[in-house]
């Protein structure tokens, strides 16, 4: 097949059992992929998409490291505004064509910086480990911005005291296949912050002004998806 990026967000058995059929066949367990014939590349890292297709201009170069983790902190920060703007009767609420909750995406978005301390202390980035459920202790929107504080703190202190002194340009073990530490934490700071443009949209389309609504300074130089939902 020709050069194509596939993610299970836009892939609906009844509407595209082909291209399902063609994601098992490679023997993909994670999405965004992109592939040619039989070989493929885990769309995770725009810059392995961009070797592996062949492109002279695969983007700006990344942010360094510090002004990183200040983005990422500003994001969580953000996060938890919007968090406690969210009425908890929408906790089960479906997002756009996915079966997730926004009691699941809003635990994921501080899973994402959780799982990224784990990798910067020697752990290897697990599919599983991005994909944890939030516990039963969490029953509010609150509850979950309260959790997230508790992370934001942690990577604060994990730059101050360790990060800021780390050599980013050592490789880290993702699932999606060696990645540099620097990477892996410009795609933690991006991955969250589409997240974190979700849930402008998702108050938006329930008529709530954001707290402080995100914008360039956030965002700026960060390699965004242009569209807020998959597909």
């Amino acid at each position: 097949m020709s050069a194509r990026a596939v993610d299970y967000t836009s892939i609906n058995v009844a509407a595209d059992p082909d291209g399902l059929t063609q994601l098992r066949e490679l023997g993909v367990r994670t999405v965004p992929v992109v592939a040619k014939g039989k070989d493929y590349v885990m769309g995770l890292s725009l810059r392995d998409v961009g070797a592996f297709l062949g492109l002279d201009d695969q983007g700006p170069g990344m942010l360094p490291p510090e002004e990183l983790v200040q983005r990422l902190d500003w994001i969580l920060s953000a996060a938890q505004r919007y968090l406690r703007q969210l009425p908890d009767s929408e906790m089960q609420a479906q997002l756009p064509g996915r079966p997730r909750s926004y009691r699941d995406l809003t635990y994921h978005l501080f899973q994402i910086s959780r799982a990224f301390l784990g990798v910067a202390s020697g752990q290897e980035l697990t599919y599983e480990k991005l994909g944890e459920s939030p516990g039963d202790d969490l029953v509010t929107f609150a509850d979950i911005a309260d959790d997230g504080e508790v992370t934001r703190s942690n990577l604060l202190a994990w730059w101050e005291t360790t990060g800021g002194k780390m050599d980013f340009t050592a490789t880290v073990s993702t699932y999606y296949g060696p990645q540099s530490l620097h990477e892996t934490l410009e795609r933690t700071t991006w991955h969250t912050g589409q997240h974190v443009r979700q849930l402008l949209f998702i108050l938006d389309g329930m008529g709530i002004v954001a707290d402080q609504p995100i914008g360039e300074r956030e965002l700026a130089g960060l390699p965004l998806p242009n569209e807020v939902w998959d597909g």
